[in-house]
């Protein structure tokens, strides 16, 4: 009986305890984002994954936007609690609070990939990028740059596509993309030993946002191997490059890696060559894959809209025809691809390279009424605003007027981030699509080989079977 009695009261204390917790926590004001967090660990990661997989990776947001909230959800992706933004006051919330009430964060695997030599944390590190990178890649620097692009791009063309009735246009983008990065990031433009680094470069990219698992044969697997193979490569070019500084033979500022090599901290000291290595490691994917990715749907576009390419056509052989034999392109003649960068604009809306990206929060705050605890992981869409009806008319429809003008309002059109973490390759990327444009209209026309290839999301968007078009020369 005495047993009976202690398990009423436990019963009751517990009741109790549970009404005032739902009473005065649940309904709280400042509570979390509404949503679910999912199974366990594995959260609603599947669900995310499988939507870019099918090809739809803003399916994911909006269903969730429809269900809970057009501002603001709760999820769990990658292992961690998150909080995703949506729209353009999500983005510009973030985009100005970075450092503040957020900072940049990356999945394990990647922080595995990339083991800086040095102490200090990510975020230090990635101020110190930051820092370093705008004297090399703002406007003024990268004019000296557009020559060498124009160069490599023939080069690339010559090889990979004229004689060509058909070919495969993903491969050979990335083949372009990398070969100047290669070449404007270290010096190497030989087009053997760009070669041998492509190979272990396409696996890194593949392993890089995976589960971290260190088993032979899983994608994480092979991109640590890759990335040590690369490394090793980096490094000893980066000791034949102090060499070749001391004796002359190379520029102080002939591309990053003399720069990295001959920049000190502000408290003189230098940075180590296997810090260096990681850094130019974490450039040369920054500086093609996204690019290439870009550059593959600007062909895919341009295929199925006549109208557009007859638009980019008409203005490039205006450039074109201004040119002597043998005169390569300049910063007068970017500037007048007015209509062939909001082209790419369009396409960089309706296929972002970068879908979105993490933050982590810093601490406990607010947002839209509700609170985000310390450490939690926030996602933002480049999707929730880019395939917005309320913020772009017809959103699936290929319009390059929306960037005439003023374009679109502000934190709408955000393929590269924004605020203070705006990706610092942004003027880069726009050089090396137009280039690529400009050579590419100027020798062909070309039609798609599989009218509905399926358009795969994983992490960046690819056609499932690379883009094969046939071509048809100009000269024909």
């Amino acid at each position: 009986m005495e047993f009976f009695f202690v398990s009423l009261l436990t019963l009751f204390v517990l009741c109790v305890s549970l009404s005032l917790h739902f009473l005065f926590f649940k309904n709280k004001p400042g509570n979390l984002p509404p949503g679910k967090t999912g199974w366990p660990f594995v959260g609603e990661s599947l669900e995310f994954l499988s939507a870019g997989w099918k090809g739809h990776p803003e399916k994911f947001i909006f269903d969730r936007m429809a269900k809970y909230s057009s501002h603001v959800f709760r999820t769990s992706l990658l292992g961690e609690k998150a909080a995703v933004f949506c729209g353009a006051a999500g983005n510009k919330f973030l985009f100005s609070n970075e450092n503040k009430l957020v900072q940049a964060w990356w999945p394990d695997s990647v922080n595995k990939v990339f083991p800086s030599s040095t102490q200090t944390s990510s975020k230090e590190e990635a101020i110190k990028m930051r820092k370093m990178l705008p004297n090399f890649l703002k406007p003024e620097a990268l004019q000296r740059y557009i020559g060498i692009m124009d160069t490599i791009a023939q080069r690339h063309f010559a090889a990979g596509w004229e004689n060509k009735e058909e070919i495969v246009v993903f491969p050979l983008a990335k083949r372009y993309t990398f070969w100047l990065a290669c070449r404007l990031f270290v010096s190497v433009e030989d087009p053997d030993h760009v070669a041998r680094f492509a190979d272990p470069f396409n696996l890194l990219a593949s392993g890089l946002i995976s589960i971290p698992i260190d088993l032979p044969g899983t994608p994480f697997h092979r991109a640590i191997k890759a990335s040590n193979f690369i490394r090793k490569e980096l490094v000893a070019i980066i000791k034949q490059r102090k060499i070749d500084l001391a004796e002359g033979r190379a520029s102080p500022t002939q591309d990053i890696l003399s720069h990295m090599l001959l920049t000190s901290d502000e408290n003189g000291k230098f940075m180590q060559e296997l810090d260096i290595a990681d850094k130019i490691l974490g450039l040369l994917i920054g500086g093609h894959d996204t690019a290439s990715s870009a550059c593959t749907f600007i062909v895919k576009y341009l295929a199925e809209l006549p109208e557009v390419y007859e638009g980019v056509y008409k203005e490039q052989m205006e450039i074109a025809k201004t040119k002597g034999p043998g005169e390569l392109l300049n910063w007068d003649d970017i500037q007048k691809m007015k209509y062939s960068w909001n082209v790419a604009c369009e396409v960089l809306r309706l296929a972002p390279p970068l879908q979105g990206a993490f933050r982590e929060a810093l601490t406990d705050f607010m947002y839209n009424g509700f609170s985000i605890p310390k450490g939690w992981k926030i996602y933002w869409s480049a999707n929730s605003t880019h395939k917005n009806p309320e913020v772009f008319a017809e959103p699936m429809k290929f319009d390059p007027s929306r960037f005439e003008g003023a374009g679109p309002a502000p934190y709408t059109f955000v393929p590269f981030g924004g605020g203070p973490r705006m990706c610092p390759g942004k003027e880069y990327a726009r050089l090396e699509i137009l280039v690529f444009m400009h050579h590419l209209v100027k020798r062909f026309k070309w039609e798609k080989m599989i009218p509905d290839e399926k358009i795969v999301v994983d992490p960046m968007p690819i056609p499932a079977q690379g883009l094969p078009v046939r071509l048809y020369s100009h000269k024909a």
